[in-house]
């Protein structure tokens, strides 16, 4: 095979980027370092770094336009962590999971090992589609993925139609949120981590919680269900009140979650950041389409993810040859 070259004025200025953790602006680097010795190594319950959580709070309520009620709450351990807080402190008996790659599945395994829930309804796709929510008399949580990083697949935020007045929808954002568009008021946990459109680093969860949602964290914990403390989502609730986490969180992450959102909304808000992720989608998708070695992974125009890409590439072309370059 001949040996591929791409022109240096078409190569990315940082080519580390892809599906992981996003690149890092430079100016937030900057932004962090002019903090000095005022923020790093401060006690999280001091005024300063909740000052810090609280500018995350209202940055993310402004960029999400927070209907009335809602609220921003956040603690430690990524979404991966989120997927057992939701399943010791959302899931009242049992839920509903849309599997349609690596990582929709996750939270529905959880909810199935879970000894004190109902066996849960998995329903499943092949990769590259997506299945739909359906009404279930005696589901009390309907989860899916906004975007599902593994294929590129995005699906629609809405509420099940027919479901019961109290289910709750729960909604992980990981890789769409601040990139996709959303109405929150038509989920009750739009979750997500910041190390992706929020260009910082992991390690952190934050959800955007609905009164339905705060009433059933509450209800659970009233009815004595053990939850590990680390795991207990009305601490994280009552701790995100006083603008503060549970433990110790990496401040680090927080400074540079609060300066992307802050960019974000200056930016325009929401609708300006799927601007820019719309007109970059577009070029890949729109070369895919015309080209004659590649075809979009995601046959259904609608279903294609406006911040991860996916493409199949002929089979007579050496995709790991390509990788390299």
């Amino acid at each position: 095979m001949t040996e591929l070259s791409i022109p240096s004025d078409l190569l990315p200025a940082d080519g580390r980027f892809g599906a992981g953790p996003s690149k890092v602006r430079v100016e937030a680097l900057d932004a962090l370092a002019a903090t000095g010795a005022h923020l790093l190594g401060t006690s999280h319950r001091q005024s300063t770094v909740r000052k810090l959580v609280g500018r995350v709070r209202e940055g993310l309520a402004e960029l999400f336009s927070l209907p009335a009620g809602y609220e921003v709450v956040l603690g430690n351990g990524g979404s991966t962590a989120f997927w057992d807080v939701a399943t010791f402190s959302l899931i009242r008996e049992r839920s509903q999971h849309l599997s349609f790659g690596e990582f929709s599945a996750k939270f529905g395994a959880a909810a199935k090992a879970a000894p004190f829930l109902a066996a849960p309804t998995i329903v499943v796709s092949d990769p590259g589609t997506r299945p739909d929510p359906y009404a279930e008399a005696d589901v009390d949580v309907y989860a899916w993925p906004h975007n599902e990083t593994s294929t590129g697949v995005m699906a629609p935020v809405r509420r099940v139609d027919g479901a019961d007045a109290d289910a709750l929808v729960l909604i992980d954002a990981t890789s769409g949120a601040g990139g996709l568009p959303v109405d929150v008021s038509e989920t009750d946990v739009y979750y997500f981590a910041p190390q992706k459109c929020f260009g910082s680093d992991g390690g952190l969860w934050l959800a955007i919680m609905s009164p339905a949602a705060l009433e059933r964290t509450a209800e659970i914990k009233e009815s004595g269900r053990w939850i590990p403390a680390f795991l207990d989502l009305q601490t994280a609730v009552d701790n995100s009140r006083l603008n503060q986490t549970y433990n110790t969180p990496a401040l680090a992450t927080l400074f540079l979650l609060a300066e992307q959102t802050d960019w974000l909304n200056a930016l325009g808000g929401l609708p300006a950041a799927v601007g820019r992720t719309t007109a970059s989608s577009d070029v890949l998708y729109g070369w895919a389409d015309k080209s004659d070695v590649a075809t979009p992974f995601v046959v259904e125009p609608s279903d294609r993810s406006l911040v991860i890409g996916t493409v199949d590439f002929d089979e007579h072309v050496d995709a790991a040859a390509v990788a390299k370059v």
